[in-house]
């Protein structure tokens, strides 16, 4: 089963038919998310996929993400267990640079994007290295480490500081919000 993806404009003119996910962490959900739109992250999309396949047999489903490299994945996962499913392309990301509405709901703490984290923790990472590594030259490891991480994350479009950081706290869902999320798609 091939993977599809959505242009924005396409997505928006279908967004009442459509059965949104949203596989962000739930601080990036947060920040904005396309309307109507259900936050199940990515590394907790096997969790859903029972309440993901009822709705996908009630109509088209749209994977999102901030870019579109994980609803692509998520795609992937889903056609692996028979689930069609499209993703938006350039993710809500493109969706906010064309000027479609997004929700924000009140009184949420909108956490970074999870590629933001993750410059700012690689950045963190290869600055201590290299600072220690004045004191005690075996610390520049850990910058030559950081540095490895992040072209073999290019070179397989994969990310594990990314997988590592959405393990932290600020980016977990809390159990009731992805029951509650699942009930909704069963619905």
């Amino acid at each position: 089963m091939t993977t599809i993806a959505l242009a924005p404009e396409q997505a928006h003119a279908r967004l009442a038919e459509l059965t949104v996910i949203d596989v962000r962490t739930p601080g990036e959900y947060a920040s904005g998310h396309l309307p109507g739109a259900h936050n199940i992250p990515l590394d907790h999309l096997d969790r859903a996929l029972d309440a993901i396949k009822t709705a996908a047999g009630r109509g088209d489903l749209l994977l999102v993400c901030a870019s579109g490299v994980r609803s692509t994945q998520a795609c992937r996962r889903l056609a692996e267990h028979g689930i069609p499913a499209a993703g938006l392309t350039g993710g809500t990301d493109s969706w906010i640079r064309l000027g479609h509405d997004i929700h924000r709901p009140a009184g949420a703490r909108a956490a970074w994007a999870m590629e933001r984290q993750v410059r700012l923790t690689a950045g963190a990472l290869v600055l201590t290295g290299l600072i220690a590594g004045q004191r005690r030259p075996a610390a520049r490891w850990l910058s030559a480490g950081v540095a490895g991480g992040l072209v073999f994350s290019a070179l397989t479009d994969t990310c594990g500081m990314a997988r590592v950081l959405a393990k932290l706290p600020h980016n977990q869902p809390r159990a009731t919000d992805l029951d509650a999320t699942l009930a909704a798609l069963v619905d």
